[in-house]
């Protein structure tokens, strides 16, 4: 009777374990389900992201782009939440399957616009870019693609007319743009006409993007968005590569995740919007011609950030700094070719007081500004106000 006893005791044991695992594990199905077609943002009674494109009531297709999204990581090794992120479009682009997708990747506050084409094994994710601001592709419009025959942009419902750099309206097809002649390393603008809706009841006649240039490297996020204009700008002449690069400004301050680096992800100097210029005044360098110094302001995830530029009198290419996040003493390293120097930039007041090392020869000294020679050693400066001295450092490590 005992030893029945404790085979019954196993048996409703086991049967216990059996409920519990299959109420509680995991969901298999769910998890191997496919892609969602279309996102899920809308705006009042507007889906701001339907499907589009002329495989999107293709079963295969979405099986075969959800393999490969399902394959694919984040710089950090992170994937894809395959349940709330979607198919924004599937297509046929110049002969070859092209796919968009908006990927939420948890514990990541950002987006992510992933592009995939297809050839013989299916589809592969090509390209993948990154929005540093939660919830970009919630309320974005416009979209980058970089197709072999040129930049082409992915719309949201709300765009009812998208003007490309030269100022013309750019024909599309179920929300993709024809072809744009997009420079490399040169910002051009990019303006989309929205409709009226629920977020915004009388529309918006001209809401303004700068592109960065076709050279932008994944996974950064190459629109910025301009609002007035100043973006534009500040960034004439200027090579966006240059900017671009880890000791421009824009990529010179990598993110860090947790007590380490992260050099595969968007910097966190990289811009968003805000993009500003002030005049700083003019210098002239080695007896030569004046030339002009600006300083550069934008708004990124991680804060406001600033650079300076000198533009040299003549041909010569401008000369940027790397980025420094915003500071009452403001502290650049201007690598200026034959006469490398250091510009310090404060909002100046009546109780403000800038200290540098005895014997430092100032090439400019005035209200607000200090530029200086580049020195061998470490050294320090300081700016003293009424209820706070603050301290900066260069040279040395």
């Amino acid at each position: 009777m005992a030893a029945v006893r404790r085979s019954g005791t196993m048996a409703t044991t086991l049967a216990a374990v059996l409920l519990v695992t299959t109420a509680c594990g995991p969901d298999t199905a769910r998890h191997r389900a496919d892609l969602r077609v279309g996102y899920d943002s809308r705006d009042g009674d507007l889906e701001v992201w339907p499907a589009r494109g002329s495989l999107v009531g293709d079963a295969a297709a979405t099986s075969s782009i959800t393999e490969a999204v399902r394959d694919w990581r984040s710089p950090i090794d992170d994937r894809a939440h395959m349940p709330t992120s979607g198919i924004l479009y599937s297509g046929e682009v110049d002969g070859a399957r092209l796919a968009l997708v908006a990927a939420d990747v948890p514990g990541e506050a950002a987006s992510w616009l992933l592009q995939l084409r297809a050839d013989d094994a299916g589809y592969r994710v090509e390209r993948a870019t990154e929005y540093t601001d939660s919830g970009y592709l919630v309320y974005a419009d416009v979209l980058p693609v970089h197709t072999p025959d040129g930049r082409r942009y992915f719309t949201s419902e709300r765009v009812t007319r998208l003007l490309g750099p030269n100022g013309r309206a750019l024909d599309e097809t179920e929300g993709l743009t024809e072809p744009v002649d997009v420079p490399e390393c040169a910002a051009v603008p990019v303006t989309a006409t929205l409709r009226a809706t629920a977020s915004l009841p009388r529309g918006r006649a001209a809401d303004r993007l700068l592109d960065l240039g076709t050279a932008t490297s994944d996974p950064r996020y190459p629109l910025v968005r301009d609002e007035g204009g100043s973006g534009r700008r500040a960034l004439t002449g200027l090579d966006t590569c240059a900017l671009a690069d880890e000791k421009g400004p824009f990529g010179s301050i990598p993110r860090r995740i947790g007590d380490r680096d992260a050099p595969r992800s968007v910097p966190e100097s990289w811009p968003i919007k805000k993009l500003t210029a002030r005049s700083l005044g003019e210098v002239s360098l080695g007896g030569g011609d004046r030339g002009k110094l600006e300083q550069l302001s934008w708004d990124t995830d991680a804060g406001t950030m600033t650079s300076v530029v000198y533009r040299p009198a003549g041909e010569d290419a401008p000369v940027v700094s790397r980025a420094d996040r915003a500071n009452p003493l403001q502290l650049y390293e201007l690598p200026v070719p034959g006469q490398p120097l250091v510009v310090l930039s404060w909002q100046d007041t009546r109780d403000s007081m800038l200290s540098v090392p005895p014997g430092t020869p100032r090439l400019v000294d005035r209200a607000g500004l200090a530029v200086i020679p580049q020195p061998s050693g470490r050294e320090t400066f300081s700016l003293a106000e009424p209820e706070k001295t603050y301290y900066r450092s260069v040279g040395g490590r």
